[in-house]
């Protein structure tokens, strides 16, 4: 028989992975919300927005595993990844390096929150924008390599147009993160209070 802890416990690992799947699926919507673009093999997606969230909302570990979930689901055959490609060649081809930044770039932004009791609006566009670079950076780098080309190349077709798009999904992402967060009961910045919630009461009779 489980004793009020442990189903306190197992009801947050519950949550916990209900919440990864969720912000998993988030991306993977995100995937198909999609603008091809002709002179870059990487197209406009929407999936940024929901691992700027994964990690802002979930935290660093419980965000990165989200990602990764991700991942693991589109290389097993589901076409899940833009464009409705899916298997292990797409994480080897040219968009790979951006879906392994998007394990990275979510647990640095959950970390680095993580960091902070309260943290404001600057402190998450912060976040959001160094785990941004950290996207780039490894899609870059794999782009240099697939395609061959210069590092000042691989930056005009795999960084340079969607910066202003990033920049207003960060300001979104920030925005509803900072709005809601106090609101959502898997979210990382409420463990404390939600495990206090859980507790079961004690009632104190006198006599």
């Amino acid at each position: 028989m489980l004793n009020p802890g442990e189903d306190i416990s197992m009801m947050l690992k519950a949550r916990d992975m209900a919440s990864v799947a969720l912000f998993s699926a988030l991306t993977a919507i995100g995937s198909f919300i999609r603008i091809p673009l002709p002179f870059s093999p990487v197209p406009i997606t929407m999936q940024t927005l929901f691992t700027y969230m994964a990690g802002a909302i979930l935290g660093g570990c419980s965000g990165a595993l989200s990602q990764l979930m991700y991942i693991l689901i589109g290389i097993s055959g589901l076409p899940i990844f833009a464009g409705g490609n899916a298997g292990l060649l797409v994480l080897i081809g040219p968009t790979g390096g951006y879906l392994v930044g998007f394990v990275a770039g979510t647990f640095v932004i959950g970390k680095m929150i993580e960091t902070k009791k309260n943290p404001g609006l600057l402190w998450l566009l912060t976040c959001m924008v160094i785990g941004t670079t950290i996207i780039y950076t490894s899609g870059i780098i794999q782009l240099m390599n697939w395609m061959k080309i210069d590092l000042y190349k691989a930056v005009i077709i795999g960084a340079t147009p969607f910066i202003a798009g990033d920049l207003i999904k960060m300001l979104v992402a920030a925005y509803v993160t900072h709005r809601i967060k106090k609101t959502l009961p898997f979210a990382r910045w409420n463990d404390g209070n939600d495990a206090r919630a859980l507790r079961p009461k004690t009632i104190s009779v006198s006599s």
